[in-house]
């Protein structure tokens, strides 16, 4: 009898011990993300993104390799020159207005305005711009390395005068 209990007791702790430790290990588990918007922790953006934008991450780092999603914060009258990324990006418009135009050239005519909900794709290498007029916060989600990469190195942000500029 005492035999038996003891390989019970053994067995369910055995059991047990996946248990506790995805509860010891809960919050460093990224396999199930769940937040609500007052969780997000905003910082500065960037320096390859204007000043005055802040960024929310909310999975993963776009700078490696694996998914990522972040939120960005943009300031009225917030303007980014034609880039692009290496990687697909998604955008969705969480609030406000996003207006989202294609190539290497601004045409502001030509440019699609997407109010809360919008969404918008653009693929890998292909040159687009954007701006917020009224502010926005949109989220980004695409698969890393992701980067910015701007068409005119003088639109640059990170340029360095005098400095030979590198544009992936």
């Amino acid at each position: 009898m005492k035999i038996s209990h003891m390989v019970l007791t053994v067995l369910m702790m055995v059991s047990a011990t996946p248990v506790l430790a995805e509860e010891m290990h809960g919050m460093a588990d990224t396999s199930h993300v769940m937040m609500n918007e007052r969780d997000l922790i905003w910082m500065d953006a960037p320096p390859s993104l204007p000043r005055g934008a802040k960024v929310a991450i909310l999975e993963g780092d776009p700078s490696k390799p694996g998914p990522f999603t972040m939120r960005i914060r943009l300031p009225r009258n917030y303007n980014i020159a034609p880039h692009w990324h290496p990687a697909i990006e998604h955008v969705t418009v969480i609030s406000g207005t996003f207006s989202v135009g294609k190539g290497s050239t601004v045409e502001t005519k030509a440019m699609k305005t997407l109010t809360r909900g919008g969404f918008s794709v653009m693929q890998p290498r292909s040159a687009h711009y954007a701006r917020s007029k009224s502010g926005a916060i949109v989220q980004v989600h695409g698969v890393g390395p992701w980067a910015i990469n701007y068409v005119r190195p003088e639109d640059d942000p990170r340029r360095v005068p005098g400095v030979p500029y590198v544009n992936n």
